[in-house]
C-alpha cells in the first residue's frame, strides 16, 4: 500500500518547502512598507509582467504593503513616433519640450498606469492609480541643465495619501509625472521617485526591477555578482569604476534612501521570473542589497 506522501508529486512538494521557508520572512516584513520601481525588460514581456502583477499582489495578500512605482519610457517612444514627434535625449535624460511633456504625462498617466492597475486587480489585488500631482504627492522643480525642457526632481514628498491607500489594503502605482508650485508638469526620473517616495515613508525595502543582474565586479560576467555591501563599500565601487555608466545613478539613488533611513535597497534583475520574491524571501536573494553600515 502507497504512502500518503507517495501520492504528492515532486513540484507540489517543493511549492510546500518554499511556501513554509518563506514564513519567517513573511513574519519579518508584515505590516512593512516595500517601494518597487517597475521598468525595463519586465514591463515589456508579457510573461514577465505577469509575474511581477503576481508578485506584487502576494506580496498584499501575506501582509506587506507594496508601492509600485513605474516608467514607460519604451512606450513613450512608441507614442512619439506614431505622433511624429522625435525623441531626443541629452547627456542622458530625455529632452521634454512642451509637445514631448504632453505625450510623457498622456502615456505614463493615461496609459500605463491604469494598465497596471488593471492588471493588479484582474490578479485580485486592490489597486488605485497615481501620480505626482495627486494629493500633491511629488512636488517638482525643474532638473536644472539647460536644453532638456520639462524634465523635473523632486522637491517635495508629501505621503499622506499613499499612508490613506496601504493602511487599508490597497496598492498604490506611482507615475513619475508631478507639478510645480505653478501646475507646470514635469518627467522625472522613475528611480528618483521611487527612492525619495522609499525615503519619505520609512520603507522597509526599496527594490529596483532593472534589467541587470545587480552590481557586478565584471559586467561582461553574471558570476560576479557582488550581493550585499554597505553604503561605504557601494561608494567605493562607484569611485574605483566598478560600478559606472547607468548604474551610477540606480546605485546613488539607493545610498540616498539609505541615508533619509529605508532599511535595504535592492537591485534585482527583472528578467528572472518572481524575481521580487526570491529577493524578499529568501537566504541568497537574487541580486545586490545595499545597507547602511549599522545593519550589516
Amino acid at each position: 500500500m502507497l504512502k500518503d506522501t507517495e501520492y504528492i508529486r515532486q513540484d507540489e512538494a517543493t511549492r510546500v518547502k518554499v511556501l513554509s521557508e518563506a514564513l519567517p520572512y513573511i513574519q519579518q516584513f508584515s505590516g512593512r512598507t516595500i517601494v518597487v520601481k517597475y521598468g525595463g525588460a519586465a514591463m515589456k514581456d508579457s510573461d514577465l509582467k505577469d509575474k511581477v502583477i503576481r508578485d506584487v499582489v502576494f506580496l498584499s495578500c501575506v501582509g506587506l504593503r507594496p508601492i509600485l512605482v513605474h516608467g514607460g519610457g519604451p512606450e513613450i517612444n512608441s507614442w512619439l513616433d506614431k505622433l511624429g514627434i522625435e525623441a531626443q535625449f541629452k547627456n542622458g535624460l530625455r529632452v521634454t519640450d512642451a509637445a514631448t511633456m504632453d505625450v510623457v504625462e498622456m502615456v505614463l498617466v493615461g496609459r500605463v498606469n491604469k494598465e497596471i492597475v488593471a492588471l493588479i486587480n484582474q490578479a485580485g489585488g486592490k489597486a488605485v492609480g497615481l501620480c505626482g500631482k495627486d494629493g500633491n504627492l511629488i512636488m517638482a522643480r525643474p532638473q536644472g541643465d539647460e536644453g532638456i525642457g520639462f524634465v523635473g526632481e523632486v522637491s517635495g514628498i508629501d505621503v499622506k495619501i499613499l499612508n490613506t491607500l496601504a493602511t487599508n489594503g490597497y496598492i498604490p502605482v506611482v507615475s513619475s509625472v508631478a507639478a510645480d508650485e505653478t501646475g507646470q508638469a514635469y518627467n522625472i526620473n522613475a528611480d528618483t521617485v521611487a527612492g525619495e517616495i522609499a525615503a519619505a515613508l520609512g520603507a522597509e525595502k526599496l527594490i529596483l526591477l532593472t534589467d541587470t543582474r545587480g552590481i557586478l565586479k565584471d559586467y561582461k560576467d553574471p558570476s560576479t555578482l557582488v550581493p550585499k555591501v554597505d553604503i561605504s563599500e557601494a561608494r567605493d565601487l562607484i569611485s574605483t569604476g566598478i560600478v559606472s555608466g547607468g548604474m551610477i545613478p540606480k546605485v546613488n539613488c539607493c545610498v540616498r534612501s539609505l541615508a533619509q533611513g529605508v532599511k535595504a535597497a535592492h537591485i534585482v534583475d527583472g528578467r528572472i521570473p518572481h524575481a521580487l520574491l526570491l529577493e524578499i524571501f529568501t537566504d541568497v536573494g537574487i541580486g545586490t542589497m545595499i545597507i547602511g553600515s549599522q545593519f550589516m
